[in-house]
Parts: C-alpha cells; sequence; structure tokens
C-alpha cells in the first residue's frame, strides 16, 4: 500500500529536479511539464515508460494520464511505432534531398485525412499553426488573425503570446494584429469581423474541445468565413485522431480551408502537419503564378524515423479502431470518477469533463469556483496512490484493470478531500505552495 503523500518520499526527483533548474530555464522544456505544475516536492522525474505506465528515478511506478501531453495516445514504447522508426534509423534520417518516405508519409496522412489536398511537415505545432496565420495572411493580404478565446494555446510564436499574461518580449503593435472571437456564438463573431470589415486574414480555433461545437455552430463559422473573405482554419492539434481518424473536421463534416496536426500523429515522436485546399497550401511551393510564401522550411521537419512513427500512428489508429477504443476507456473512467466522487460526497467539487477521449478535470472549493489549493490536494493524492493524472486525458494502453484501480486511488483522495471541504481548509493537506497556473505575468 502506498505511503500517504505526506509521507511520499522522492529523493532522487527531487536532486533531478535541482539539476535540472540549474541547467534549464524553469526546470523543464515544455512549461506545463514544469514542478510549479505539481505540489511540492512531489514532482517525479521519470525514468522511463512502457504502456500506460512510467517509472520515476526513485523507483516508483505510476499509472499515467495524458502521456507526453496527449501526444503519447498509444502507449508508451508502442511494438509497431517503435519497429518503423528502428527499420528507419539504420537507412538514415536526414538527406540534402526529399526522401521517399516523404511521399509515403503524405500520402497515408491524405489517405488519412480525405479533407486536406496537400501536407507539409513540421517538428511542432506551433510551426505548423504560424504557418497557417502567415499563409492566411499572405493569400487575403490582410493583417489580422483572429482566434478563438476558448482556446488556451495556439503557439509560442508572438502573434499569440503577445495575448498571454506572458507577453513579456512581444511588441504591442504585434499584439494589435490579434484579436478575438468567442466560441459558439456566431453573431459575435460576425460582429467582429463586421468591425474589423475587410482586415481579418484568418477565423483559428480548436473545432472542439470541453464541450461538443453547438449543432451548426461549425459551418455557421464556414459560412461566416467564405462571406467576409477569411480563411478558416481548425487547430487539431488535440482533436486530430482522438476525436476520430480524421479529426474534428471528419467527425463533424465541416471541411475547413487549412487545418493543424500534431501531438497524436508521432504517438511521442516530434512530427506536426500542417494540411489543407491546395490552392491555398501551393502558395507555399514552386507550381503557382504568385508571389511566394515561407510556408514552412524545417531542417529536421522531415526526419524519416518521425514520419515513419507517424505512418505507423495512423495504420495503427484505422486499422485497430483506436478512437473507439480511447472513447470506451474514457467512458468507464469518467463513469468511475464520477461515482468515487459522488461517494465521498464530493460530486460538486471534483468535475470530469471534456469528451471521453479528452477528459479533464476540475477542482472546486467551498464556493464551489476552481481552486489551486484544491487541485493541490487532489494531485498530491493521486501521486501517492501511484497515479500521475495532471489530467484525465486516456491512451489507447490502459486496460480496464488500470482504470477501476485508478477509480479506487481518485475514491482515496475524495475521501481526503472530503476532509478539507468540511475543515474550510485544505491548507493542512497541502504539504506547501499551491500548484500555479502555466501562464501568469510574475513567477
Amino acid at each position: 500500500m502506498a505511503p500517504p503523500a505526506e509521507e511520499f518520499p522522492l529523493p532522487r526527483s527531487r536532486e533531478a529536479n535541482e539539476r535540472l533548474h540549474a541547467l534549464v530555464p524553469g526546470g523543464a522544456h515544455t512549461y506545463a511539464k514544469g514542478d510549479d505544475q505539481y505540489p511540492a516536492d512531489l514532482a517525479p522525474v521519470i525514468s522511463h515508460g512502457r504502456g500506460a505506465h512510467v517509472w520515476d528515478v526513485d523507483g516508483n511506478r505510476y499509472l499515467e494520464y495524458g502521456s507526453g501531453l496527449r501526444s503519447v495516445s498509444l502507449g508508451h514504447a508502442h511494438p509497431r511505432v517503435v519497429e518503423a522508426v528502428r527499420r528507419e534509423l539504420d537507412r538514415g534520417s536526414n538527406f540534402v534531398r526529399p526522401s521517399i518516405v516523404e511521399v509515403e508519409a503524405a500520402e497515408r496522412f491524405l489517405a488519412t485525412v480525405r479533407t486536406a489536398e496537400m501536407v507539409k511537415f513540421a517538428k511542432n505545432g506551433s510551426d505548423a499553426t504560424t504557418a497557417a496565420v502567415r499563409l492566411a495572411r499572405a493569400v487575403t493580404g490582410r493583417p489580422l488573425v483572429a482566434v478563438c478565446d476558448a482556446h488556451p494555446f495556439f503557439s509560442v510564436d508572438d502573434w499569440f503570446i503577445g495575448t498571454t499574461p506572458m507577453s513579456a518580449g512581444v511588441p504591442a503593435a504585434t499584439t494589435e494584429l490579434t484579436v478575438t472571437f468567442p466560441y459558439a456564438d456566431l453573431a459575435a463573431t460576425e460582429e467582429m469581423l463586421a468591425r474589423h470589415q475587410g482586415q481579418v486574414a484568418c477565423l483559428i480555433l480548436e473545432p472542439a474541445s470541453q464541450t461538443e461545437p453547438p449543432p451548426g455552430y461549425l459551418a455557421g463559422l464556414r459560412a461566416l468565413a467564405d462571406r467576409h473573405g477569411c480563411v478558416l482554419v481548425f487547430d487539431e492539434m488535440i482533436t486530430g485522431f482522438r476525436w476520430s481518424e480524421a479529426g474534428a473536421q471528419g467527425l463533424y463534416g465541416v471541411v475547413p480551408d487549412l487545418s493543424t496536426f500534431g501531438k497524436a500523429l508521432g504517438n511521442g515522436f516530434a512530427v506536426a502537419a500542417l494540411a489543407g485546399r491546395r490552392e491555398l497550401m501551393e502558395r507555399g511551393g514552386l507550381r503557382h503564378p504568385g508571389e511566394r510564401v515561407f510556408l514552412l522550411s524545417t531542417t529536421h521537419g522531415a526526419e524519416t524515423h518521425a514520419l515513419a512513427a507517424a505512418m505507423a500512428v495512423l495504420t495503427t489508429y484505422v486499422e485497430e479502431g483506436v478512437t473507439a477504443r480511447l472513447h470506451a476507456i474514457g467512458e468507464r473512467l469518467a463513469a468511475g470518477v464520477r461515482d468515487a466522487a459522488a461517494g465521498a460526497g464530493v460530486g460538486d467539487h471534483l468535475l470530469v469533463r471534456g469528451r471521453a477521449s479528452n477528459l479533464v478535470f476540475a477542482t472546486l472549493g467551498t464556493d464551489l469556483r476552481p481552486s489551486q489549493e484544491y487541485r493541490t490536494l487532489f494531485l498530491r493524492q493521486l501521486i501517492a496512490g501511484g497515479v500521475l493524472a495532471p489530467s484525465f486525458v486516456v491512451s489507447g494502453a490502459l486496460s480496464d484493470a488500470d482504470v477501476d484501480r485508478t477509480v479506487d486511488v481518485v475514491a482515496q483522495a475524495c475521501a481526503v478531500y472530503r476532509k478539507a471541504l468540511d475543515a474550510g481548509d485544505p491548507t493542512p493537506w497541502l504539504a506547501g505552495r499551491p500548484v500555479k497556473p502555466v501562464f501568469r505575468r510574475l513567477v
């Protein structure tokens, strides 16, 4: 049995975290992986992973959710992906001319995401979304980018980061070129487009997130973009493959002009994609009469082993029905967590939200408002129980027994949650500072 959260020692992880902070700004290469996102002294440093489990440098084993920030959707070291990567590693990974793998990967991608006509690969999602924005500005001749305010992240580049609390270093003149529109509100979006008549190059949004798009919303947005002459861009970094093999556009039947994919595409390997209509995409190519667009040009964007991983992922999703499996696992988990929370009397305070394949949880305090303190309490109890879960986003490697074990740990955590609510103060159960939001102005 795992020790109580306040007695769960991680000496090697703590020492590794100190080394990280001495060498790497923030102690991690992604802000969402920072130890400020975890309870004090309970930020495990990972040694390795297999399937749905990871081991930290202290030797502790965890069931892991949200693996690789949602990128490892098949599970760690998935055999089909690893085998495909190994085959390419012995053949060379990067050449002075395109590899035949680039052709094969593009064909496989477009055969899966049939709503797109051309694709260009990159290494990360930020490059892909920024390329979509640049292309939209080029084809429309307009300066403004309209981003959906319901989506927490689009890119590390100035056009988006300047709109967040971490805008230091971004000139105000750049930020002024980005405007916002609300999700699921066509009237407000049309009002924004009218206010900036003839100035908006594109509408960029995550087509679905924690709530399903209202009936007719995405089609209505498509019509608005057409009427106002702007480019419709779907950010499918998360929805890609988790909603359907062809992403949200494949599920809802609304075709954007451009779309961006990543995360699940490589099952942890670095690969992203910009896809879309030939007429637009070719502006970044060599077979059009107009002014050239510097679309995407990355030294490592077409590394053969990463594209081999993407092809293996695409094949596995289609042949093994992975998306349906993710939904089934997620539905089992969501039902179990909700039952456990209700049984402990915290059903109004611990909430599970989102599509079954992309679940998150919310922790509410006595006032039923989101609470970082109660999130900290909950995370401490999960980690001590062997569950590493900044979210409840599932992978296909989870078994029913894994989910049931998770629910048992959640039930124990909910019992502590109830004690804190009864006391009216979670502080005695935090053992240190609360976890913090990623986007904040000060450390």
